[in-house]
């Protein structure tokens, strides 16, 4: 089961203005953070899940909003990103690009049927994730178990 579905966006308010006033989406305040060379903003419903996730990302980032806005990625938690990320990738679907250079531990990978990535997120930061995006959460279950 995934836990949310991510849009690259170019203006981040603009885009949560218009979910909470079409479809009444609850937001978390707009979180800005840095991955290695780039620094971003990004923000997840606090409905869910499945949660949306908004980032607004610099040129030539994972998460380019240059190049318009765009469902991105849909993510799921695993129990081992290696392990998922190997199978995906033995079942044709390569590898974009990882955060685990970088201490993040997630990955994603082209699934060009869809025009997505899928993203592989390590369980074991489901906990801050509660924390910071939707205290009170339930946990969610892992994609390979």
């Amino acid at each position: 089961m995934f836990y949310h579905v991510c849009f690259v966006v170019p203006d981040i308010e603009r885009a949560m203005d218009d979910l909470s006033r079409t479809v009444r989406t609850e937001w978390s305040p707009i979180k800005e953070d840095s991955l290695g060379p780039w620094e971003y903003r990004m923000a997840f419903s606090r409905t869910g899940p499945p949660h949306f996730e908004l980032i607004q990302g610099p040129e030539g980032s994972p998460w380019d909003s240059s190049l318009g806005a765009r469902c991105d990625h849909v993510g799921f938690w695993t129990r081992s990103v290696e392990e998922s990320s190997r199978r995906l990738a033995d079942e044709g679907l390569p590898l974009e690009f990882t955060g685990c250079p970088y201490g993040r531990p997630y990955a994603y990978h082209r699934a060009d049927s869809l025009g997505v990535r899928l993203e592989m997120m390590d369980v074991s930061r489901q906990e801050a994730f509660l924390k910071q995006w939707n205290p009170g959460g339930e946990s969610m279950p892992v994609f390979d178990s």
